[in-house]
């Protein structure tokens, strides 16, 4: 019959031990634990069958025994300032993809440009005891608002500028130009025009200075880089500077922009004035921010910074300095690449 009585509350099973796991494999309590760990002398074959018991019972090590025994907490913080999350966020995904495995994880700290909100992260991650640090940020030539430079911790910095002999990664800038400049050369474009961010930014100098490069390489002429905000705003109102020219022989048949806002403002100028993308006009971006370039209509061509990259090889490089490696300190470039779609599209052939 019903019965209006409440249900026996279902209590948890209790954790599988490292002795169950032990007596199921036929091995002593020292042997299971050396072959979880990856310690010990046995054959591949008795460390492998110890393994397969532990999983097949369901046992997960104690990560504060583990941690006491390695001296290590498997954590990493990643301190950032950059708000939105435009770099963080797919540079913090690199960050726990090359980790996860290593059982490591990762937890983020905004701390905007906030001096003493950065002091206090800080602080809570060494309380934390956390293994070390990777600081990025959203700008490569801005030191975060705090001091990491004194910690007794490994801090490898991402996207950021480093401390003088720290790790520091930051995606190759040049390279990337060069790559968009060379594309629009293989479209059969010649004249080309480029509109950028602040001239306060570093790597506004480091882009155009690869876009005039390229351009003198192949005997061409380049025009002064039209420099402005990281805005659609300021797109839209370069394309009047280079548009309102007399006589359509003048106009520019390829525009390179230092980010993706700022192309889309010029592609909409384009449309507004009768002036078609890529027939007439091909453009470009920098950053491949998909949520951007895939919307702009038509969909962008960009330089992506490969940042999940940048955020794998800052882990992996953290975790060296984890372990002990040492790594050569200075500041690594890593390679764009260039990703097609409507707005000027593959060369011929």
């Amino acid at each position: 019959m019903p019965s209006d009585a409440e249900p026996a509350p279902v209590s948890a099973k209790p954790p599988v031990t490292l002795r169950e796991v032990a007596a199921a494999a036929g091995v002593s309590v020292a042997t299971a634990s050396k072959a979880l760990n990856g310690q010990g002398r046995m054959t591949a074959e008795t460390r492998e069958r110890i393994r397969e018991t532990a999983r097949l019972l369901g046992f997960r090590p104690n990560s504060l025994a583990q941690s006491l025994l390695r001296k290590r907490s498997f954590t990493v913080g990643l301190l950032t300032n950059d708000t939105y999350g435009r770099f963080s966020l797919p540079l913090m995904a690199g960050v726990s993809d090359a980790l996860v495995d290593k059982g490591v994880s990762v937890f983020l700290c905004n701390v905007e440009d906030d001096q003493r909100l950065g002091q206090l992260h800080v602080e809570a991650m060494l309380d934390k005891r956390v293994d070390g640090i990777v600081a990025t940020g959203k700008r490569i030539d801005r030191h975060l608002p705090v001091d990491l430079s004194n910690l007794r911790i490994p801090v490898v910095y991402a996207f950021t500028q480093p401390d003088p002999g720290a790790v520091g990664l930051v995606s190759d800038d040049a390279g990337g130009a060069r790559l968009a400049v060379e594309h629009f050369l293989r479209l059969g474009r010649r004249r080309i025009a480029h509109v950028s961010g602040p001239a306060s930014f570093a790597v506004v100098h480091a882009r155009a200075g690869a876009y005039r490069d390229v351009l003198r390489e192949n005997g061409l002429v380049a025009a002064e880089p039209l420099l402005g905000a990281w805005s659609e705003a300021w797109g839209h109102d370069a394309v009047a500077k280079l548009f309102d020219k007399a006589g359509r022989e003048g106009w520019p048949d390829a525009v390179f922009c230092g980010n993706d806002q700022i192309a889309r403002g010029v592609i909409d100028a384009l449309r507004e004035r009768g002036i078609s993308v890529p027939d007439d006009v091909g453009v470009i971006g920098f950053d491949n921010w998909e949520i951007v370039a895939e919307a702009t209509r038509p969909p962008l061509t960009s330089i992506d910074m490969n940042l999940a990259s940048l955020g794998r090889d800052a882990g992996l490089a953290l975790l060296s300095l984890v372990d002990g490696r040492p790594a050569a300190p200075g500041v690594r470039k890593l390679p764009c690449r260039l990703v097609v779609r409507q707005s000027c599209g593959s060369p011929p052939g």
